[in-house]
């Protein structure tokens, strides 16, 4: 027989970083799962979100209803800015809305909520 017929077995070949293919790459001992779980998880998320909640929201929702009980005590003579940037008297004050003068002969009328801020102090009237 000759043995110039059989072809000899194949040397196992290597890849890129030297490890064989006939190995497995990862036969060491089974990954451990990562420690703290979903509790610690849960934890640090309601942190986040009552630090979120005392920083941002509350001090939001307390300026709007500080702007909000301005605007339910504006009455008819102050002086008033809007979110657009307009500054003008409110002539008459409505339920839903405020009659306003841009300047004189100039009378528009806004909705409460476009009111930014009372320009001036009420004017007080003094009796001496």
């Amino acid at each position: 027989m000759d043995n110039s017929d059989q072809a000899a077995p194949a040397a196992p070949t290597t890849d890129a970083i030297g490890a064989t293919t006939e190995q497995p790459v990862d036969a060491g001992a089974p990954q451990q799962p990562p420690q703290g779980g979903m509790g610690s998880t849960l934890i640090f998320l309601a942190l986040l979100f009552g630090i979120f909640y005392f920083m941002m929201i509350r001090p939001q929702q307390r300026k709007e209803k500080e702007r909000q009980k301005m605007i339910a005590e504006l009455r008819a003579g102050r002086k008033v800015s809007f979110a657009g940037g307009l500054i003008g008297t409110i002539v008459e004050a409505r339920e839903q809305t405020f009659l306003i003068e841009l300047c004189p002969g100039t009378t528009v009328e806004v909705a409460r909520g476009a009111v930014a801020a009372a320009v001036d102090a009420p004017a007080e009237t003094e009796k001496k």
